[in-house]
């Protein structure tokens, strides 16, 4: 199978307001008023939660019949511990992202509770977005100066 290739636009408009477009599709994000923003939207790391909870959330849609997990509802609390004094240059001993992220797995289901289990095991082994933050891609930057 072949790789496809996803691409997203970020763009600075406003403060530390951020234009975000992938194909068709526009989010804003924002820094709360307390760390410099005008709070109009979530924050990137705050998305990056919405990214994991939403990509195991379609996993879970895509694969729960395969599994034979009877779904009726689905949903995911994430919380992710985050020292800005890392990120704000206030302390080089401090880890700038996530320290750690935790997330509540609620589901509404007639499924043994052993089978739900398997299943969320499942679903983490699965997730794309998750894989991701375990096993970091390699990140690579080309700088292209506009006159």
């Amino acid at each position: 199978m072949t790789v496809e290739v996803f691409k997203s636009t970020t763009k600075l408009t406003d403060g530390l307001k951020i234009e975000c477009s992938a194909r068709n599709h526009k989010i804003i994000m924002d820094e709360p008023k307390s760390l410099g923003g005008s709070d109009t939207g979530m924050n990137p790391v705050e998305a990056l939660l919405c990214s994991l909870g939403a990509c195991q959330c379609i996993v879970a849609k895509c694969f729960a019949k395969l599994k034979k997990i009877d779904l009726q509802e689905f949903w995911i609390e994430l919380e992710g511990n985050l020292d800005p004094d890392g990120f704000q240059g206030k302390n080089k001993d401090v880890k700038i992202g996530f320290q750690a992220i935790k997330s509540n797995i609620h589901i509404k289901s007639t499924s043994s509770r052993e089978d739900i289990e398997k299943f969320v095991q499942f679903i983490e082994e699965t997730c794309p977005v998750c894989d991701s933050l375990k096993n970091a891609p390699r990140i690579s930057s080309e700088i292209i100066i506009e006159k």
